[in-house]
């Protein structure tokens, strides 16, 4: 873990990360990308950054706490922008310092206004002229403006790559991308380049513009080739993939890395979130049952149980992005296909439950949780944009619900054992519970696509979807406490290994109790454990309360930054009072 999060820990934890009061939007979007300048001038080889996926998401879980709007624009820029020019290498050699120094901010062009990133549809054209040796760059509708990019001039000049619509002698190649400068050095706009600002959101701060290109011309270098596709100045077009969707597919690839990067950010403002509401509730004073007595507000079992569910499923999130990123950094290619659909899963599934939980400790703050300044109202508004980008996450379990469906996902065999031989104490029943609630909506959706009327394929697919999808929860649920009880069974130290259980037993109870309905009407559990499982999961929050704070303390939270949060100190606001992880 040190290797990977400390640089960060600490960086963060410096003065120019500070939260400063008082700023608008676009003077924090400007701070932001100061603050880019101090993140590149940390890393010796933001190459090898780059092309490290557990040291980019290790970046991810640290920065959103200190700044929102600098998560969002790092990712762009090293994710996005610089890891899709160090992907794509079979073409002309290209001097990056520019990039890699940071004189020039890189940036992501792909969605379209009207359009989304349906490769299908997509408008934007880049075509061949074999004279020149250019390629000229446009924007045919307002419907194919890119959508939302940070192309404006705050943060100084910028070049992105754009995904466009490949054209030779006539012919559609598919969506490629194209290394566009969109600014010169003193931030105006490139000749052909129209860029307007967007109205600002209720997310992170970033300069969030619609962007449009009218007959602008690249050179042939600016193409970003591969395997996928390569195009000689002569204008011959050769490929190793038939298909234009594989081929954009292909292009895009940084996108997964993406989704894995959304998810560390969504986690990293989630345990910050966790540890600023849990050492509140042990600070502030309420009242008890007795007249004039006082306690703190964690004394309280409708305060603290929220509070204890939160950090198990956190501690659950957090185990599986490690699995997830894992996964895809030891990803051979024939096994990259089922990467991108368990990182998808995971991003979906994280960034999900990060809005649940944040706004959890929001209301557990009650006003003081409203202040920016307090680090969990503004990350959670931006955490929206998480649930957005590099996929909505609906859209994205969608297509993985499709792929399970149709022969991406083998259910667990039943255990031979009847339920009433079992014991709800026991975590390998409780896993394989888990494995019921997938079994369950697998086959419901199966047989909803089996019974919907042939000829037609949107109304098929309609009639299934919704267990489909549950099936999709079912499974992320699934693979959570499978790699928190993985973690629990190799902490080295007995303590350890016992809040770790505990945690894997809340998490599962919780999961279980809400599908109790379906394990029992399926024989997997009996009545007389159905009617237990409120009591089972009463148990595990009186054992884990006393746990709060260490749990917590678990998360390596900033200190520093935690110090500067106003609901900390007890003179603030007119007296208002304010690693069990593996790498």
């Amino acid at each position: 873990m040190d290797e990977l999060h400390e640089p960060w820990r600490k960086l963060f934890s410096t003065e120019p990360f500070s939260f400063r009061e008082g700023l608008s939007p676009d003077e924090r979007a400007a701070l932001s990308y100061k603050r880019l300048r101090l993140i590149n001038e940390a890393l010796d080889r933001p190459e090898d950054f780059v092309a490290d996926v557990e040291r980019l998401t290790a970046l991810h879980e640290w920065v959103g706490p200190v700044d929102a709007g600098l998560g969002t624009v790092a990712s762009i820029h090293y994710n996005l922008f610089l890891g899709s020019l160090l992907e794509h290498t079979s073409g002309p050699n290209r001097d990056l310092r520019e990039f890699v120094e940071l004189r020039r901010a890189g940036t992501f062009l792909c969605t379209e206004a009207g359009h989304g990133n349906s490769a299908s549809q997509l408008e934007t054209t880049a075509t061949y002229d074999r004279t020149a040796g250019e390629f000229v760059l446009n924007t045919p509708s307002a419907a194919a403006r890119k959508f939302m990019p940070n192309t404006s001039s705050t943060g100084g000049p910028k070049t992105a790559v754009v995904a466009a619509r490949l054209i030779t002698d006539g012919k559609d190649q598919g969506v490629f991308l194209f290394l566009t400068p969109l600014s010169d050095e003193t931030g105006r706009p490139m000749p052909g380049v129209e860029i307007r600002r967007l109205p600002q959101t209720a997310t992170a701060p970033v300069d969030h513009c619609v962007t449009s290109f009218d007959h602008v011309r690249l050179p042939h270098e600016a193409l970003l080739q591969s395997d996928h596709g390569r195009l000689t100045p002569e204008g011959v077009f050769t490929s190793s993939i038939g298909s234009p969707r594989k081929r954009f597919l292909h292009s895009i690839g940084r996108v997964t890395a993406g989704k894995l990067c959304m998810s560390g950010y969504s986690l990293g403002v989630t345990r910050h979130a966790l540890a600023v509401a849990v050492r509140h509730a042990h600070a502030r004073q309420t009242s008890g049952v007795t007249a004039g007595g006082s306690v703190p507000l964690f004394a309280h079992r409708s305060h603290h149980a929220p509070l204890i569910d939160a950090i198990a499923t956190t501690y659950a999130a957090t185990l599986l992005h490690r699995a997830a990123v894992r996964q895809w950094a030891q990803a051979t290619e024939p096994e990259r296909e089922n990467g991108e659909r368990f990182a998808a899963i995971a991003k979906g599934w994280i960034t999900w439950r990060a809005r649940a939980v944040m706004t959890e400790c929001r209301e557990r703050c009650g006003a003081q949780g409203l202040f920016l300044a307090n680090g969990i109202a503004g990350q959670l508004a931006a955490n929206e944009g998480t649930i957005t980008a590099e996929g909505d996450n609906l859209v994205i379990w969608v297509k993985a619900a499709g792929e399970m469906l149709l022969g991406h996902f083998t259910p667990k065999e039943p255990h031979d054992a009847p339920p009433e031989a079992r014991d709800l104490d026991d975590p390998v029943f409780l896993q394989d519970l888990l494995a019921d609630i997938e079994r369950i909506w697998h086959q419901r959706a199966r047989t909803r696509l089996r019974s919907a009327p042939a000829g037609n394929p949107l109304n098929r697919w309609n009639t299934a979807v919704t267990p489909a999808l549950e099936l999709v929860d079912a499974y992320a649920h699934s693979q959570a406490a499978q790699a928190l009880l993985d973690a629990a069974d190799q902490a080295p130290h007995p303590e350890a290994r016992r809040q770790l259980r505990l945690l894997h037993r809340l998490f599962t109870l919780r999961r279980i109790a809400a599908h109790s309905g379906a394990l029992l009407a399926e024989g997997y559990l009996t009545s007389a454990q159905v009617r237990q499982l409120p009591d089972a999961a009463e148990s595990v929050v009186v054992d884990l309360a006393p746990e709060a704070v260490t749990l917590t303390n678990g998360f390596a939270v900033v200190e520093d930054v935690l110090r500067d949060h106003p609901i900390n100190h007890p003179d603030a606001f007119d007296g208002i009072e304010g690693s069990l992880l593996p790498g």
